[in-house]
């Protein structure tokens, strides 16, 4: 039995590496500007380069799909360990109002720094993660006061207390963004909605650091989320501080979001689908569903930006819309099932 889930997670692995590499071939190949295999070997091993193959390839196509799998990676980890410590199979960062959080505060840094600092600067890239863990904290600190029922989480009122939240934080940041400057206006618009069309190798190295820290964090402590399964105090007999894992575990999952979005805006629904597509790829093991977890974020960020450059090129469509448009009726069917 354990040779035979052994294989079926290596298949799954390598099936999602594929998947990612021709998702990744095909964003970078195809767009406005479409290029062949051939000059994409020849521009990335410098054989045959050319100065505009290098501002396509290097400036703008790869650091956004550098991004976009970062971005899938680290929400879909973030969805599994939301999930994994709530026992809710609704339970989504975005739909938690922990997106909601992260994105206001990186707003209320863009309205106060406006025409101060230039928004692919070093400062602001490296910035604007820490402000997103701020307003995450704080969206969080919220969900656990209201949440809290008898000494410990409810997971009944989680999502209910996480969609109030994520309301009031996202009519902060419509407020906010409505009293800047025209041009401001409209990039924090496009950014609220989900884009990595503005992705430099700036934000690329301030991402990095969070998912190289915080990604490993969760996935050895798989043990714990498989005892969360279990009823609480169950876990806590079989000796695990429940209320120190959760906050390990959710602390490390609002990191995760919040250097997210804050290089890619409010994408919502990858926490959800994620967790709910490796299950069904790999059971129930958090050790084997973690990364399949992110690989499946990885391959859903990459194809839905994909679609969104292309289906009314040369104009462009958010990537959370394209995402929202799978998320939002399989979170309609799984609440249906819930309440069934």
């Amino acid at each position: 039995m354990r040779k035979i889930s052994a294989m079926r997670l290596w298949l799954v692995l390598t099936g999602g590496a594929l998947l990612i590499l021709a998702a990744a071939y095909i964003s970078l190949t195809h767009g406005e500007f479409d290029m062949t295999l051939q000059e994409v070997v020849q521009t990335l091993f410098r054989t045959s380069p050319t100065p505009q193959m290098d501002l396509v390839i290097f400036d703008f196509r790869l650091p956004r799909i550098v991004i976009a799998a970062l971005v899938g990676l680290g929400l879909g980890i973030a969805g599994a360990a939301v999930q994994g410590v709530t026992r809710n199979g609704l339970a989504d960062p975005g739909i938690l109002g922990i997106n909601a959080g992260a994105g206001a505060a990186i707003v209320i840094f863009m309205f106060f720094y406006q025409g101060q600092m230039e928004t692919t600067g070093w400062t602001t890239a490296l910035a604007m993660p820490f402000f997103g863990l701020i307003g995450g904290l704080v969206a969080a600190l919220l969900i656990y006061l209201f949440a809290w029922k008898a000494g410990r989480l409810d997971p009944q009122r989680l999502l209910l207390v996480g969609i109030a939240i994520g309301s009031g934080f996202g009519a902060l940041t419509l407020y906010l963004s409505l009293k800047m400057k025209a041009t401001d206006f409209e990039m924090a618009t496009v950014w609220m909605s989900g884009s990595i069309w503005s992705a430099d190798w700036k934000l690329v190295a301030a991402v990095i650091p969070w998912l190289v820290i915080l990604v490993p964090v969760i996935w050895l402590k798989s043990y714990v989320l498989d005892l969360f399964q279990l009823h609480e105090n169950t876990a806590q007999s079989l000796g695990v501080a429940t209320e120190r894992e959760k906050s390990v575990l959710l602390l490390s999952s609002i990191g995760l979001v919040s250097a997210c979005v804050s290089v890619s805006g409010g994408i919502g629904f990858v926490g959800l689908l994620s967790p709910h597509i490796a299950r069904r790829l790999v059971g129930l093991h958090h050790r084997h569903v973690i990364p399949v977890c992110g690989m499946v974020g990885m391959v859903l960020v990459l194809l839905s930006d994909f679609v969104a450059k292309t289906v009314v090129a040369p104009a462009e469509i958010p990537v959370g819309l394209i995402i929202a448009v799978i998320g939002v009726p399989y979170f309609v069917v799984l609440l249906m099932k819930k309440t069934a």
